[in-house]
C-alpha cells in the first residue's frame, strides 16, 4: 500500500522559489517523500551525509549540469552546513533547487553563524494521521476562527490501527505486533547511537536513555523537572538540557499552558508527548498523545504551508480545572479539545473555559463513543470523525 504524503504538493510548489527544508523524526518518511519529489522533478540527485561516498560529492559540490533538484539528507551533521549551503545556494540557485532533509530541527539559524533567513521555506513532516492514512489530503483546511468541517462519515478502523501501531509509516502499514517490537528496538538503538552521538556532546548516554524511559511514563501529565532530577540523581540543568536535546531531535514535544489576561493563576508546568507513541501502555495516555499529534500536525501545516501564526496549548488553573488542548491562531483562542476514552457527558472544565475565554469552538473527542451531539456550544463526537476533519 502506497500513501501519498501531504507535503508533496506544497514542497513542489515552493522549490522553484527557494530552498526547502524538511525536518522530522527518524523514519517518519522523509526519504520516501524526497524520492517522490525527485521523481516528479525529473532531473535530480539524492545525497546523504550518512553515506561516506556521498560526503565527497557534497563537499566538492558536484551537482548535475543544467537545471536539477538536489536532495541533501542529514546535511545538518556537517559541522559547517549552514555556511556551505548559503554559498552554494547563492551561487547556483538560478539552476539548482535544493531540498534539505534531516532528523533534527533545521530552523536553527537564529542561534548564530551565517543566516539563511529569506533563502528557504521550512516544513515539519509528521507521522501519519487518520485523514492522511485514508488518502484525504486534498480536503480544504479551515481558516482560523472557522469551525472544523466534520465529515458526515468516517471509518473508525484507521483510528484503531493508529492506536495500536502509531503513525510511523513502516509499522503502521505492516500492522504486525512482532514487526512493531523489532522496529521500535532498532529505531531506538539508531536514535541514541547515531543521532544523539552525532549531534550532541552528551557523554552520559545511559542516563539520557533512562530519562527517555521516565518521560514515557509521564506523558500527558504536567512535567516536573525536579522529580526527574531526583530520580536520575543529576542536576536540574542537566535534565533541562537533555529534554531540549530530545525535543530538538524529534523524540518528544512539549506544550505550554495558555496565559491570558482573563485567566490567572495557571501553573507553568509543561505537558510532554511522544512523536512515536506506540510504547505507551496506558490507553488513556496513548489516546491523548494521538490527539496531540493530530492537533500539532494541524497547527504546523497551517503555519508551514499557509503562514498562519499557530500555537498548541493546554488550559489549567489553580483550582485544578484542566482542558487537554487549546489551538491558538495569532494569539487568539480558536478551539478547545478535551480527549475522553468513553465519557460523553460534557466536561465542566471545557464548559468553564469556553465561557471564560470566549473560545469560539469546543470539542469533546471520545475514543469509544458513538454519539454526535452539541450542548452548551460544545460538540461531543467520536474520535474518528474528529480526526477526519484534520489534515
Amino acid at each position: 500500500m502506497k500513501i501519498s504524503r501531504y507535503l508533496e504538493s506544497p514542497i513542489l510548489a515552493d522549490l522553484p522559489e527557494k530552498m526547502v527544508f524538511v525536518a522530522g523524526p527518524r523514519q517518519v518518511g522523509k526519504t520516501t517523500l524526497a524520492t517522490a519529489i525527485l521523481a516528479s522533478a525529473g532531473v535530480g540527485l539524492y545525497l546523504s551525509w550518512d553515506r561516506r561516498e556521498d560526503r565527497r560529492v557534497i563537499q566538492q559540490a558536484e551537482w548535475p549540469a543544467g537545471e536539477a533538484l538536489v536532495v541533501l539528507d542529514e546535511l545538518h551533521k556537517f559541522r559547517t552546513w549552514k555556511r556551505f549551503l548559503k554559498g552554494e545556494y547563492d551561487t547556483n540557485h538560478d539552476r539548482v533547487r535544493f531540498l534539505v532533509t534531516g532528523s533534527a530541527r533545521l530552523d536553527v539559524y537564529r542561534r548564530g553563524g551565517d543566516s539563511l533567513q529569506g533563502r528557504y521555506h521550512h516544513y515539519r513532516l509528521h507521522p501519519l494521521t487518520a485523514a492522511e492514512a485514508d488518502g484525504e489530503i486534498d480536503r480544504a483546511m479551515p481558516s482560523p476562527g472557522e469551525p472544523l468541517a466534520i465529515p458526515a462519515r468516517a471509518s473508525p478502523r484507521t483510528t484503531e490501527q493508529l492506536m495500536k501501531f502509531g503513525g510511523f509509516p513502516e509499522p503502521f502499514l505492516a500492522a504486525s505486533e512482532r514487526g512493531l517490537r523489532r522496529w521500535q528496538k532498532e529505531r531506538l538503538d539508531r536514535f541514541f547511537r547515531e543521532d544523539v552521538r552525532d549531534l550532541t556532546l552528551v557523554r552520559d548516554l545511559a542516563s539520557l536513555e533512562l530519562l527517555a524511559d521516565l518521560l514515557t511514563e509521564r506523558v500527558a501529565s504536567p512535567l516536573s523537572l525536579n522529580a526527574l532530577r531526583e530520580d536520575l540523581e543529576v542536576s536540574h540543568r542537566a535534565v533541562a538540557s537533555w529534554i531540549e536535546i530530545l525535543e530538538r531531535l524529534y523524540f518528544v514535544f512539549r506544550i505550554h499552558p495558555f496565559l491570558g489576561t482573563r485567566l490567572r493563576g495557571l501553573k507553568k508546568a509543561t505537558k510532554l508527548y511522544l512523536w512515536e507513541m506506540s510504547p505507551l501502555r496506558d490507553r488513556g495516555a496513548r489516546f491523548e498523545n494521538l490527539v496531540a499529534l493530530h492537533l500539532l500536525k494541524f497547527c504546523h501545516y497551517l503555519a508551514d504551508v499557509d503562514g498562519y501564526r499557530m500555537d498548541l496549548h493546554y488550559l489549567r488553573d489553580r483550582a485544578g480545572r484542566e482542558v487537554d488542548f487549546l489551538v491558538v491562531a495569532d494569539r487568539k483562542p480558536w478551539f478547545a479539545v478535551e480527549a475522553k476514552l468513553g465519557e460523553e457527558k460534557i466536561d465542566p472544565a471545557l464548559r468553564y473555559y469556553r465561557e471564560r475565554l470566549g473560545i469560539p469552538w469546543a470539542y469533546q473527542v471520545v475514543l469509544d463513543g458513538q454519539r454526535d451531539f452539541e450542548r452548551d456550544g460544545i460538540r461531543c463526537l467520536p474520535a474518528h470523525r474528529f480526526f477526519a476533519a484534520l489534515r
